[in-house]
């Protein structure tokens, strides 16, 4: 296997099951205990891993689906030709000398709480590709598809106070943000509607109309003598997956506090419109019916999840960019702002880290319909509480916003930093299909500048 460049390998779908001459002598030696190479990684992935000190207990992730604008975002450029900066002006922050859009005017007043990398950087100008990158921390493979750092982390971590360790609101916004080789008892539990819309409720959270308590239990009894048959015929990890999600269910069903954690009716009205949600009516209160997206994520990583993607917004603005962006970047801004506030006054940004990050950019040139297109060698994207640093940021990109000019942040560098926040090895090996083990990020290091 050869070495291509920095962070990547040649292409070669079966590098990662190839055995190495130490290997093959190890195994040589073992062959005499009976073993074989499988049965050898095996136990090397079972053995424990170092142990790392968690500051972040839960994330909440906002997912912008479609390329997020960093010069018309977090990275304006003001000095740069008309064609480059674009129609915005520019705000002042909290963090001296840092100018944001002019459409992020409550994220200036928090900027003092964040840390903006300006400088994320990848090759993938495909959404699919750039979502496997950015979500996986691996580039697209022909050979597996790896899974989210959601589903990971419901891996590692598992379920907390009865609540899914991995939730997406209001449903998966991409098919990389599953538990790709992983058991799909990994998988996100997803909402299924928005919850910003009138009478919104989570489908299945209760019993249904007929159906009392002792009935239930009586039910799950005779389901557990078809389980238990099944269990002693066939061994199945299609079966066993099933039985975790049911298991799950039960608990969920079983508890007032899972419940209530996916409803916004104890809400006050002064948290609403910290979200900018409250006191809106008619079509405003449908446009921002996305605000309630932030507010539940906030709710539910209270009750005990560990991983909550957000998607937001549709950003892929190939023509007619500003007129695509004029009425979703308020909402964004409001209401991302009241998350981190709403989170620092209740104590819980210390330890719930924020994630706002696209696939990709945007190309730094306007086109000539107006828009802007796919653009992954630099982007910028927000970091906030869990154990990041507070008042930063992190790299910088050209004059026209066009390449990293300081702190290039690949993704595997990315992943791993995420990964030590929430106290998991990202070196650790997981098994995939054909008890093959796969670093969870191969390459890649902490970004210590990064860490509070």
């Amino acid at each position: 296997m050869q070495r291509s460049q920095p962070g990547t390998w040649a292409a070669d779908p079966a590098h990662f099951a190839r055995p190495t001459r130490r290997d093959l002598i190890r195994v040589g030696c073992l062959g005499g205990l009976g073993l074989t190479l499988g049965d050898m990684l095996k136990l090397e992935a079972a053995q424990p891993t170092k142990k790392v000190e968690a500051k972040a207990k839960s994330v909440i992730h906002i997912y912008l689906q479609g390329g997020f604008a960093h010069m018309d975002s977090f990275d304006p450029k003001p000095d740069a030709p008309a064609e480059y900066r674009g129609v915005l002006s520019t705000v002042e922050t909290k963090m001296p000398g840092v100018r944001f859009s002019e459409h992020m005017v409550k994220m200036a007043t928090v900027a003092d709480k964040v840390t903006v990398v300006r400088s994320m950087s990848h090759t993938e100008v495909d959404h699919s590709r750039g979502e496997h990158s950015m979500f996986t921390g691996y580039r697209p493979s022909p050979a597996l598809v790896y899974p989210s750092m959601g589903s990971v982390t419901s891996q590692e971590l598992g379920p907390r106070h009865d609540m899914p360790p991995y939730i997406v609101v209001p449903t998966a916004g991409s098919q990389y943000l599953g538990s790709g080789y992983l058991s799909t008892a990994h998988g996100p539990f997803a909402l299924g509607t928005d919850p910003g819309r009138p009478g919104f409720a989570v489908r299945d959270l209760g019993l249904p109309k007929g159906v009392d308590e002792a009935r239930f239990s009586a039910r799950k009894e005779w389901k557990k003598l078809v389980d238990d048959h099944f269990a002693k015929t066939e061994k199945d990890d299609a079966l066993a997956a099933m039985d975790s999600f049911y298991q799950r269910a039960y608990g969920m069903l079983a508890s007032p506090t899972v419940r209530d954690a996916f409803s916004l009716k104890g809400e006050t009205e002064e948290t609403k419109k910290l979200y900018g949600m409250a006191g809106l009516s008619g079509p405003l209160a449908f446009r921002n019916g996305g605000a309630a997206r932030f507010l539940i994520a906030r709710r539910l990583v209270e009750a005990g999840a560990r991983f909550v993607t957000v998607t937001f917004g549709a950003w892929d603005t190939h023509a007619y960019h500003y007129k695509g962006i004029e009425t979703q970047m308020p909402v964004l801004d409001v209401a991302l702002a009241g998350l981190i506030a709403d989170l620092d006054q209740r104590g819980m940004l210390d330890s719930t880290l924020i994630v706002v990050n696209s696939e990709f950019g945007r190309t730094p040139k306007v086109n000539a319909g107006g828009g802007r297109d796919h653009w992954p060698r630099v982007f910028s994207l927000v970091l906030a509480g869990g154990g990041v640093k507070r008042g930063q940021v992190y790299g910088a990109s050209d004059a026209l916003a066009s390449e990293p000019a300081k702190n290039a942040l690949g993704v595997e560098d990315y992943a791993h930093t995420l990964y030590h926040l929430l106290g998991i090895d990202a070196k650790k090996d997981l098994m995939s299909p054909g008890n093959r083990p796969q670093q969870i990020v191969m390459n890649g290091n902490v970004v210590k500048a990064l860490l509070a």
